[in-house]
């Protein structure tokens, strides 16, 4: 069985709350050397069958990536 992963993270120029609010609070638990976070998300597909990449792109833009504010990468892995 084939896997897919799409990684989906914020544009760089969009501000990330989230990283932000993890940035504070390993300073506050003492954590040091960290400059910035930037959190996003992880999809793993597990295909069933021949699925192109084209058609892996389109499932990625439309459905698992807001485009307008984040970017994605698709990558075909060993499963």
């Amino acid at each position: 069985m084939a896997r897919v992963v799409v990684d989906v993270m914020p544009k760089a120029e969009i501000l990330d709350p989230q990283g932000q609010a993890i940035v504070g609070a390993l300073g506050r638990l003492g954590f040091s050397g960290i400059a910035d976070v930037r959190q996003g998300k992880r999809f793993e597909l597990d295909l069933d069958g021949d699925v192109d990449d084209v058609t892996l792109e389109r499932i990625a833009s439309e459905l698992l990536a807001n485009t307008v504010i984040e970017d994605f990468v698709v990558s075909r892995v060993d499963s």
